[in-house]
């Protein structure tokens, strides 16, 4: 697994995840990516970050393998921490965040994608919440950023998917382009904001996080209390089982595995 860093002459940091084979970060990749953009943060060369993917997809979420081969309640505490300090670091970069969206983008994928500034996506690139499947709670709040209200109440209900066509209906999506197109375009809305005084630039992104309606980090924080209960409970832990195929005995409160976001 590699997240990786580069900073352009231009003053576009590039900041790629790599986790074959579906780009579902382990516990120690979310807190990279975090350590990624909270360095590209306080970096005053930086001027703005393209957060991407390399593979077949953005981001599949949280490794649910790795979950399910952790005993204890670690790498539940774990993946939590991780995915709370991803997200906030996409939303508390002192400089505009753009995601740029290839193939799927599911579960924490839509956390990081949500807390993004601008998202440009390819056209195959499609998004979803399916926490509920395998009995955990979490990037509602990023999702509402993304759709209407209800919209996202239905897609998180029914753990369905929605297309980047359809995001880029509701506006939330700004580009949508063949995916051999994605990072140029994405460039060049970088670009479009590099060639802004970075000053100017980084007050204007405090002043619009400032006015957000929204905590989203007090909001995702909520929604992470009831995955505690969830896997308390040993729902969590029964539906993980089941989706990795890895049913096993009930496990004691002890040996309970741990659980995802």
């Amino acid at each position: 697994m590699a997240i990786t860093s580069e900073l352009r002459d231009d003053g576009i940091r590039v900041i790629t995840m790599a986790h074959p084979p579906v780009n579902a970060l382990t516990v120690q990749g979310w807190f990279d990516v975090a350590t990624a953009l909270d360095e590209a943060s306080k970096d005053m060369a930086t001027k703005v970050v393209i957060l991407r993917a390399e593979g077949k997809g953005f981001n599949a979420g949280v490794d649910i393998k790795e979950m399910q081969h952790t005993t204890g309640f670690d790498a539940l505490i774990g993946a939590n921490k991780g995915c709370y300090a991803a997200f906030k670091a996409v939303y508390e970069c002192s400089v505009p965040v753009i995601a740029a969206v290839n193939g799927f983008c599911i579960g924490g994928g839509v956390g990081l994608v949500g807390n993004a500034d601008i998202v440009v996506a390819s056209e195959d690139a499609y998004f979803g919440v399916p926490e509920v499947k395998q009995g955990a709670l979490g990037a509602a709040t990023h999702m509402a950023r993304l759709v209407p209200q209800q919209m996202m109440r239905a897609l998180y209900f029914t753990a369905k998917t929605i297309s980047a066509a359809d995001l880029h209906r509701f506006g939330s999506v700004y580009r949508l382009v063949p995916q051999d197109q994605l990072l140029d375009t994405a460039l060049e809305v970088a670009r479009d904001i590099a060639d802004k005084d970075t000053r100017v630039i980084r007050a204007a992104k405090e002043a619009l996080n400032g006015i957000e309606p929204v905590d989203v980090n007090k909001s995702y924080r909520f929604e992470q209390g009831f995955t505690f209960e969830l896997n308390l409970a040993g729902v969590s832990d029964e539906l993980r089982d089941a989706f990795a195929g890895t049913a096993k005995s009930a496990h004691s409160a002890g040996t309970n595995k741990a659980g995802q976001k």
